[in-house]
């Protein structure tokens, strides 16, 4: 998981927590809040159930009075529109309400009944059907469930004592009006029937007792101020008339005529309603302010809360926030700046101190200082203390890896020094072969001599392997292109068993660059050196070589046991990129091949054989190749201007198949066919000849090459010491003149041409020296000629069982076994 979700899951769960707390903690406040919210809807709806009390109240008396007829039918409409618009207000007021205790909405309920009932209960008054006795019963059982229901909600949730002893105080002001209203009806039905009876009188009795006992449980319930306002509404001249002709009509007994007309009591009786109901005004609006405050309060103690803790929230999450980016900010940067160092900046900076004289002159110190720090800003805290350590590990790293360079800088211009030293050594140990060969006339001795010149150009090789592991190569460019087989001949003479190496198919016109020559040879030779070591010793090495459109693929095929595909993987991993510093002795040959292929863009692969064997394919870029050669030129004799290339080209051999198509190992390439073996060809001289018969000057020191009649040079420049002898580009000829004792001479000039066997595959190969005169050499007897060749086969002998007794030239690494 990023550390990004690592700190949002970090930050999460403690504000989870928290907000879960807070939510608890609000809880009461928001709840009390919403309490005392309901509360004051309950009580405006209280407010519309008083004047919907005082209307019917209106209503009933006037519905009594049309039946007893005592008044017209207008009264009772006009009151019937009054109680319809006190209904509407009702209704409006009750229809949002919420969390209503059980006894009020009970009584809810039952006036909503009512109120569908009503049309009918008037249409009954209107038509005089209805007894009084019936008309008072339902007005007064809907007025009873309007006084409940302000009762009832004083029982609702989180009302508080003061207010809710003040909701019913209130509705005990509002009984004490129904007590009154009551009166009222009872005394105009017993002016109707002509006085009271006994039940009235009852009736009338009982209802300024509840008169009297619903003010009291005002008084005990409210507070003080109430009692001043209804005493005071009730001692102006309309209560106490009203209050006098109660009196009067309460001394009258039953039987008897009431004094009092309908009229003057329905008068006082209504003003002493209008009275008490401006009294009820007064309590339902102090009752209202009264909660409206607290809910405004608990409201706005709810909102502070709330806001408190969203801003606490808020802020948390935004300094979080803050210091989570920061934070993962520096992170990245660190993580960017590790990137960019290991997969960009360090191999860059090691790739660059790989380089050959890469220091300039600078310590390790210097370099690491040069490179700098990877992580610009750091700091005081723990991701600052990582990016320090982080530079001080750069630093570190790229002092270390210069050390290393350093070193291997050292180690390689000591490989360096070495191989010119074996080159000299190399030098004066041919030049007194050379001066030894002259004038030899014992073969034994001679036999000696050519296993010493073949293992001279052996050591020659190993020295130049050191030069190239040294970040050096030849020194000595050619001045002009020579033919491939010319160069197969001259990487064939490099290695121990040459007479293993046999000519495959070779296409005609392909050559090689005069600045790839050396490189080229050397690379096959590192090849065909591997495939003969690997393979049976009984068993040939073929060599072909086709063109490929603009390329040219040369296949060395041995019969090995072969390698496994993993380390074939691997040997052709590094033979595509080369290994930077000096490389692991044991597979010099490996790097070197790869670094002369990378010089020139050579492509060099091992691949798996359809038989037995590993096939080498080398892959010559068009950079490297002359082609359209005229191979079949005759040289120009030797010393002569105008011969610059020192090489004889063989005469071409067409290969099988169309041109410009890849063979995966061509059948004349794989030992077996119908080829010569390279050493066949081989003169007598030749066993000892380097490339095309001549030995190179390698990093600017020239090795002398013996000289012999046809030279220009007899004698093999015996005057000069071997860095003082002129370097010539003209060859060693493989079959020369003979000494004074009859054994054979080198002499400059072309080398020979592989001896054809017959014809391969429908191509001809020229016999050698096809095109050019072949120095006649002196006659010689039987004898003389019997004893050359026994030298010379002493003398490949003798070379071949030296491998026993010299140190194994290291080769491209190979499992062949």
């Amino acid at each position: 998981m990023k550390i990004n979700r690592r700190l949002v899951l970090l930050v999460t769960a403690p504000l989870t927590v928290a907000v879960a707390f807070s939510v608890l903690a609000l809880a009461p406040a928001t709840n009390q809040a919403l309490q005392a919210d309901r509360l004051t809807s309950m009580v405006e709806a209280a407010a519309g159930a008083s004047e919907l009390a005082h209307r019917l109240q209106s209503e009933r008396a006037a519905a009594t009075a049309l039946v007893s007829e005592q008044t017209d039918a207008e009264a009772f409409r006009l009151r019937t529109n009054a109680t319809d618009e006190s209904v509407a207000g009702f209704r409006s007021r009750a229809k949002g309400l919420s969390s209503v205790p059980g006894s009020a909405q009970g009584a809810l309920d039952r006036i909503e009944r009512f109120i569908e009932e009503m049309p009918g209960l008037r249409a009954q008054v209107r038509s005089g059907s209805s007894t009084v006795s019936a008309l008072a019963f339902g007005y007064r059982i809907v007025i009873a469930d309007l006084n409940g229901y302000r009762d009832g909600i004083a029982q609702a949730d989180g009302v508080d004592a003061d207010i809710a002893d003040r909701i019913r105080a209130a509705a005990a002001l509002s009984e004490a009006a129904e007590h009154t209203a009551q009166q009222q009806v009872t005394v105009m039905r017993a002016q109707a029937a002509g006085g009271f009876t006994t039940a009235s009188q009852r009736t009338f009795d009982a209802g300024r007792m509840g008169y009297t006992e619903s003010t009291g449980a005002m008084f005990d319930l409210g507070p003080g101020a109430w009692r001043a306002w209804l005493e005071r509404t009730l001692s102006g001249t309309k209560a106490l008339e009203a209050r006098r002709l109660e009196d009067e009509i309460g001394r009258t007994g039953a039987g008897k005529d009431i004094t009092v007309t309908p009229e003057e009591w329905q008068q006082a009786a209504d003003d002493r309603q209008e009275l008490l109901r401006s009294v009820e005004k007064r309590v339902d609006a102090a009752v209202l302010a009264q909660v409206s405050d607290v809910r405004t309060t608990l409201i706005w103690t709810a909102g502070a809360e709330v806001a408190l803790v969203v801003l606490t929230l808020v802020g948390v999450v935004v300094v979080a926030i803050r210091l989570g980016r920061a934070m993962v900010r520096r992170l990245r940067d660190l993580r960017n700046a590790a990137h960019e160092v290991a997969h960009s900046g360090l191999p860059a900076v090691m790739s660059e101190l790989s380089q050959p004289g890469a220091l300039r002159g600078a310590t390790p110190e210097e370099v690491a200082r040069r490179t700098g720090d990877p992580v610009g800003t750091t700091g005081e805290d723990e991701i600052g203390e990582v990016g320090e350590a982080f530079n001080a590990v750069h630093h570190e790293a790229v002092r270390l890896a210069a050390q290393q360079a350093f070193v291997h800088e050292q180690l390689a211009e000591t490989l360096v020094g070495v191989a010119r030293r074996g080159a000299r050594l190399t030098a004066v140990m041919v030049s007194e072969l050379d001066t030894v060969q002259r004038d030899e006339a014992d073969p034994v001795r001679m036999k000696t001599l050519f296993a010493l010149d073949h293992l001279a150009v052996r050591m020659e090789r190993n020295t130049n392997n050191l030069l190239v592991l040294g970040g050096y190569g030849n020194a000595r460019v050619r001045s002009a292109d020579v033919g491939c087989s010319t160069v197969i001949v001259a990487a064939a003479q490099q290695i121990e068993r040459f007479d293993r190496v046999s000519l495959g198919v070779i296409e005609s016109g392909i050559g090689i660059t005069a600045r790839a020559v050396h490189d080229v040879a050397h690379i096959l030779a590192e090849l065909l050196d591997n495939a003969t070591r690997y393979s049976p010793p009984d068993k040939q090495v073929g060599v072909a070589v086709w063109r490929l459109w603009d390329r040219a693929v040369v296949q060395i095929v041995d019969e090995g046991v072969g390698i496994t595909a993993e380390r074939r993987a691997v040997h052709n991993a590094a033979l595509l990129e080369p290994q930077a510093g000096i490389g692991d002795v044991r597979s010099m040959g490996l790097h070197v091949v790869a670094r002369l292929a990378a010089r020139h863009g050579i492509v060099v692969e091992l691949r798996d054989s359809s038989g037995p064997g590993t096939i080498a394919e080398v892959t010559l870029p068009a950079q490297v190749l002359a082609l359209d050669l005229e191979e079949g030129q005759a040289p120009a004799p030797p010393g002569t201007p105008g011969d610059g290339s020192g090489y004889e080209a063989p005469r071409p051999v067409t290969p099988p198949g169309p041109k410009g198509r890849r063979h995966p190992a061509p059948a004349s390439a794989r030992p077996g066919h119908d080829s010569t073996p390279v050493g066949l060809g081989v003169g007598a001289a030749g066993a000892g000849a380097p490339a095309g018969g001549e030995r190179e000057a390698t990093s600017g020191h020239e090795r002398p090459r013996g000289g012999g009649p046809g030279s220009g040079t007899p004698g093999g420049e015996h005057g000069t010491t071997p860095a003082q002898r002129p370097v010539h580009d003209e060859p060693v000829s493989r079959v020369a003149g003979v000494s004074s004792s009859g054994l054979p001479l080198r002499q400059r000039r072309a080398p020979q041409q592989w001896p054809a066997a017959g014809k391969r595959e429908g191509a001809e190969q020229r016999r050698p020296g096809a095109g050019a005169p072949r120095p006649s050499p002196r006659r010689r007897d039987s004898r003389q000629v019997s004893d050359v060749l026994a030298a010379y086969a002493q003398g490949i002998n003798r070379s071949t069982n030296h491998r026993g007794r010299s140190a194994p030239d290291d080769t491209t690494e190979r499992t062949e076994k």
